[in-house]
């Protein structure tokens, strides 16, 4: 069922009143729930270009180590063909 129109304008003013209240409430609580989002993806990518750094000196670090085994690989060679 539902209810008859108010004929009265202040009852109309007051329900108007009482809408756009709740509708202040609710894109405040909106703007609130975006600026979390906002502020969690910025974290998100400042995590990511730390990660992406870290990575870029792990990987710069690790060369030598294959080059290194091949110079003690050679060492070992040598030192055996000269020992013979």
């Amino acid at each position: 069922m539902t209810s008859p129109a108010p004929s009265d304008p202040a009852a109309v003013a007051v329900e108007l009143e009482k809408i756009r209240g709740e509708l202040t409430a609710g894109f405040a609580r909106v703007d609130g729930s975006l600026a979390l989002l906002v502020q969690r993806g910025d974290q998100t990518d400042r995590q990511l270009a730390d990660h992406e750094s870290r990575l870029d000196t792990l990987e710069r670090s690790r060369w030598p180590l294959p080059s290194l085994a091949v110079l003690v690989a050679l060492a070992g060679l040598i030192y055996q063909l000269v020992q013979k």
